[in-house]
C-alpha cells in the first residue's frame, strides 16, 4: 500500500510540475513539484521502485503538459478519435522514459544525500537533451519555459534552454534535501541556497529595455479558419477572400512593408498558383508577401513557404525541413498505412517530404529573414543552424490543430524563447492566433489573441547584437554535463575501491 502511494505521489507531483507551463503558469509549483519528486527519491531504498517513480513522475508531467496532443484527432473525429487516448499515453509514457533512465543512472552513482541530487541533477538534465535531440527531438514543454514572463529569461541569450533548465533542475532538486531528519542545519542552509540564488537573479536582473524600432512595418494577415473547414469546397473561398480583404484594408498608420500570412493559407499548389499570386500581390499594393502553401516536384510533396514580389513573382521559396512525426509523415509509412494510420496533417497522400534544411530568404525593402514554418520554431538547434544571421525570424504556423486550450499557448512561449535566444524580432502569422509581434528579448509587442479573424499592423524591431548563444548553441552546457558525469562516475569508482577491502588486497 505503502508503495501504491508513493507511486501516485509520483504521478501527482509530476501533473503540479506541468502547472508552471503556459497558459497557467502556476510558477510557485515548480520547486515545490521538484523538491518533493526530490523527497520521494531520497526516502525510496529501492532503485527499482526509484525508477517506476521517475517515469510516473514523467507520466504525471506530460501528460497534463501536452495534454493538447488529443485535439488534432477530433478534427475528423469519425476517422481518428479512437486514436486520442493511445496518442495522449504513448506519447507521455515514451517521452517519460528518459526521465525514469535518468533516476536509474543517478543511482548508479550516488544512493543517499547531495551525491544523489547532484548525479540526479546531471542525469536528468542529459535526458532533457536526449529529449530535444533523438528521434528527431521534442523539447516540448522544455524546464526553461516555465520562465519565459520572469527575468530568469535573460539567461536564455546567455547559455539557451539548456542552461536555464540545468539551473531550475538543480535547484529544484536540491529543496528535497530539507526534510530529510539525517540533514543537519548547515546542510539544509545549502540545498536551500541554489533556490535562494535562483530568485536573487529574478529580482536582481534588469527588466529588459523596449527595443529600437527600424522603421519598418508587417501586417500580420490571422483568418481563423477551423481546422475542420479549412480544406472544405464550402469554406476556403471564404477564408481566402478574408485574407485578400485584410491584405487590402487601409492602414491606420505607416503602409506596411511586408505582409505575412499564415501556413497553407491558400488552397493552390504553388506551381499552379500565379493567377493566384497576382491576386495577392495587387491587393498588396506593391508591398512583398509571404505565405504558406503546399507544393510537388518529382520526388515528392512539400509544406512551403513562398515570398511574392510586388508584381506577384515568387523570389524565393523555403520547404519545411523538420516534420512532425504522426502529423505530416509516418515512420514506417508502409507498415503503418496497412494499419490505417497516416499523417493527420498531411493533404496529399504519402505524406510531405523534408526540405533540404534551414536558409535565409530575401524580403525586398527589409532584408534577410529566417523562415520557420509551425514545427521548426520548436528547435532551437534549428534557429541556429544557419551560418549567415538574419535581421529578423519569421513563422508561420497553423496553430488551429492545437485546439483554444493549451497548445496555441506553449507554441508561443516557445516562439518568445527563440527570439530571446538569437536577440532576434520573430514576426508571428498564425491561423487562429496567436499572431504576434516578438521583441528580441522576447516580449509580445503586439498581438491578436486567439479565435479572431483580424490583421495587425506591427513596427518591426531592431535585432540585438550577436548572443552567446547564437555563438556556441548548446555546446558548453552539454560539455559541462558530460565532465560532471566523468568526475561522479569517477568518485563513484573511487568510493567503491576504497570501500572493498578484497579489491585493494
Amino acid at each position: 500500500m505503502i508503495r501504491l502511494a508513493r507511486l501516485a505521489a509520483a504521478g501527482l507531483v509530476g501533473v503540479l510540475l506541468a502547472r508552471g507551463l503556459a497558459p497557467w503558469q502556476d510558477l510557485w509549483l515548480v520547486p515545490v513539484a521538484l523538491a518533493g519528486f526530490s523527497f520521494l527519491l531520497l526516502t525510496t531504498g529501492a532503485p527499482r521502485a526509484r525508477v517506476w517513480q521517475g517515469w510516473l513522475f514523467g507520466v504525471g508531467y506530460f501528460a497534463m503538459g501536452m495534454s493538447w496532443i488529443v485535439e488534432p484527432f477530433q478534427v475528423d473525429a469519425d476517422r481518428h478519435a479512437w486514436m486520442a487516448p493511445f496518442a495522449l499515453l504513448f506519447l507521455s509514457g515514451g517521452l517519460a522514459l528518459f526521465w525514469a533512465a535518468a533516476v536509474w543512472g543517478a543511482g548508479r552513482m550516488g544512493q543517499t544525500g547531495w551525491r544523489f541530487v547532484l548525479a540526479l541533477t546531471l542525469t536528468f538534465s542529459l535526458a532533457e537533451f536526449a529529449r530535444a535531440y533523438l528521434l528527431t527531438g521534442l523539447p516540448w514543454a522544455a524546464f526553461g519555459q516555465f520562465w519565459i514572463d520572469t527575468p530568469l529569461a535573460l539567461v536564455l541569450p546567455l547559455a539557451g534552454p539548456q542552461g536555464l533548465a540545468l539551473l531550475t533542475v538543480f535547484a529544484g532538486l536540491s529543496l528535497g534535501l530539507i526534510p530529510l531528519p539525517s540533514v543537519s542545519g548547515r546542510a539544509r542552509i545549502m540545498a536551500a541556497g541554489p533556490s535562494v540564488a535562483l530568485m536573487l537573479m529574478a529580482v536582481l536582473l534588469p527588466e529588459p529595455p523596449m527595443p529600437e524600432m527600424s522603421g519598418k512595418t508587417v501586417r500580420l494577415i490571422q483568418p481563423n479558419a477551423p481546422q475542420d473547414q479549412k480544406w472544405d469546397p464550402a469554406y476556403m473561398g471564404v477564408f481566402f477572400h478574408r485574407q485578400l480583404e485584410f491584405t487590402a484594408a487601409p492602414p491606420a498608420g505607416p503602409k506596411p512593408d511586408l505582409v505575412v500570412w499564415p501556413e497553407t493559407a491558400i488552397p493552390v499548389l504553388l506551381e499552379d498558383a500565379d493567377h493566384v499570386f497576382e491576386r495577392i500581390s495587387g491587393q498588396a499594393a506593391g508591398a512583398p508577401v509571404v505565405l504558406g502553401l503546399l507544393r510537388t516536384d518529382q520526388q515528392g510533396s512539400y509544406n512551403s513557404l513562398a515570398v511574392l514580389d510586388g508584381q506577384g513573382g515568387v523570389s524565393g521559396v523555403y520547404d519545411k525541413h523538420h516534420l512532425v512525426p504522426f502529423g505530416e509523415y509516418v515512420p514506417l509509412s508502409g507498415a503503418m498505412e496497412k494499419l490505417g494510420i497516416t499523417g493527420l496533417a498531411q493533404q496529399i497522400a504519402g505524406g510531405f517530404r523534408a526540405g533540404p534544411g534551414a536558409r535565409l530568404l530575401e524580403i525586398s525593402g527589409i532584408g534577410m529573414a529566417l523562415p520557420l514554418i509551425c514545427y521548426e520554431a520548436v528547435f532551437p538547434q534549428d534557429v541556429n543552424a544557419v551560418d549567415e544571421r538574419p535581421g529578423f525570424l519569421m513563422q508561420i504556423t497553423n496553430d488551429a490543430w492545437f485546439g483554444t486550450w493549451s497548445g496555441p499557448y506553449q507554441h508561443l512561449v516557445q516562439a518568445r524563447m527563440r527570439a530571446m535566444e538569437q536577440g532576434l524580432p520573430m514576426a508571428r502569422a498564425a491561423n487562429t492566433g496567436v499572431s504576434a509581434m516578438i521583441g528580441p528579448y522576447g516580449r509580445v509587442l503586439d498581438q491578436l489573441p486567439l479565435g479572431v479573424a483580424g490583421y495587425l499592423d506591427a513596427a518591426l524591431p531592431r535585432p540585438l547584437p550577436e548572443t552567446l548563444y547564437r555563438r556556441t548553441g548548446d555546446w558548453p552546457v552539454l560539455i559541462i554535463l558530460l565532465l560532471g558525469l566523468a568526475a561522479m562516475q569517477f568518485l563513484h569508482g573511487r568510493n567503491a575501491f576504497h570501500r572493498n577491502p578484497a579489491i585493494k588486497d
